[in-house]
């Protein structure tokens, strides 16, 4: 039967396609998602799904009640955009001035409605439920993810799976990864007050653009002299303003950046050491500071066993030798906050394509994906579905 229900979610690839299209056409930004979520609910609804809107903010959840009894799996899509200008030359480009979809989540929202639709036709044969978690303000910290699990989104879900199209990465490839595959990401700020003066003067002063220049010095050797080297960690300063003339000596200084890590004890100890820094290197010069650290997503960690399951699969569905093991990268994702609650996985997919011009990376005004990865995403989502609660699997 699985089968038939792959063929089925291909028969839908142009009503896809037309869906996707329509989404980036008419984007929105994080926390602001109004009419997008109102679609997603209407089309469920018209398939008679269960649905439920407000969730955690903007979020939509679907259930599709299977025939027998069984777990639950859980599939996510994100639905939101970027404040960006589209600058591609389709007959689809963002009507929205200065908002994009310049990440593929329009794509994800049309597999998930898909794959939805197909699932609904054949619900009397599925051991169990499927939820349906359409996500909005992935792009945003706090992001959509927490607010909708403290709002019960992933109230008796067993295990959750989601995906990622990927520019950077060529059609037909799938990327998997144990364990750790996305990180945490922060941010900083420090500000330094001293006491400004004339340059010509320097005895009178307390100079905060000097200790801010040995702040950033010192900050930059926390991972090669602070971290274990069997560690992942990234400190960066991203910005330092301080003085606007060349004869006055600073008062105040700003510094801001970011850090990723992976493991929660090495993020912990890189926070507590960007703050231990900060106070000694200003007291140092008499000058004083504030410290502010702000923590972004977790690190997204991948199950094991979820992952081998979704390997198995994706080897049935696109080459076999299209199917890699990924190194783990410093982007961040806030799927991670699902994962931290019930096991699954996350897999990205090929959607580069330089005959359409598919080339660009993500965030980028002219980023664009080979919307062919539908069809990749959906039956991936599908395969698992059956072979999670019915241990019906795609025949070789």
């Amino acid at each position: 039967m699985i089968e038939h229900v792959l063929s089925k979610f291909k028969e839908l690839y142009p009503e896809l396609i037309d869906i996707r299209r329509e989404l980036h056409m008419y984007p929105e930004v994080g926390f602001k998602e109004v009419n997008t979520p109102k679609k997603i609910a209407e089309y469920l609804r018209n398939l008679d799904i269960e649905v439920q809107t407000g969730i955690g903010g903007n979020g939509v959840v679907g259930r599709i009640r299977g025939g027998k009894p069984g777990k639950v799996v859980a599939l996510r899509a994100d639905f939101d955009a970027l404040p960006i200008q589209d600058e591609k030359e389709v007959d689809y480009r963002s009507k929205i001035p200065g908002v994009m979809h310049a990440c593929g989540h329009d794509l994800h929202t049309a597999v998930l409605l898909g794959v939805a639709k197909v699932l609904n036709e054949v619900k009397d044969e599925i051991e169990g439920d499927v939820v349906l978690i359409h996500q909005f303000a992935e792009e945003i910290i706090p992001g959509g993810a927490k607010a909708m699990i403290e709002a019960g989104c992933l109230d008796g879900v067993d295990v959750i799976y989601g995906a990622h199209v990927m520019s950077h990465e060529p059609f037909g490839k799938v990327g998997i990864s144990e364990g750790y595959m996305m990180a945490a990401g922060d941010t900083f700020e420090i500000e330094i007050f001293g006491k400004g003066g004339h340059g010509g003067m320097p005895h009178t002063t307390v100079d905060a653009l000097l200790a801010g220049c040995q702040l950033v010095m010192s900050l930059q050797q926390i991972v090669s002299r602070r971290i274990d080297p069997n560690e992942s960690a990234v400190v960066s300063v991203c910005s330092f303003n301080s003085g606007e003339a060349s004869n006055v000596i600073s008062d105040t200084a700003k510094i801001t950046g970011t850090v990723r890590t992976f493991d929660e004890n090495v993020r912990d100890q890189v926070e507590k050491t960007i703050e231990t820094l900060v106070k000694t290197t200003c007291e140092g010069v008499g000058a004083t500071s504030s410290y502010k650290y702000t923590r972004g997503y977790p690190s997204l960690k991948n199950d094991s066993n979820e992952t081998k399951r979704i390997e198995r699969l994706a080897k049935k569905i696109v080459d076999e030798d299209k199917v890699v093991h990924i190194p783990k990268i410093t982007g961040m994702e806030d799927f991670s906050y699902y994962l931290k609650e019930v096991p699954g996985t996350f897999v990205f997919v090929g959607g580069g394509n330089p005959e359409i011009n598919a080339i660009y990376p993500h965030h980028h005004p002219k980023f664009d994906v080979d919307e062919r990865a539908i069809i990749t995403i959906g039956q991936l989502f599908i395969s698992a579905v059956f072979d999670y609660l019915n241990g019906t699997s795609i025949d070789t």
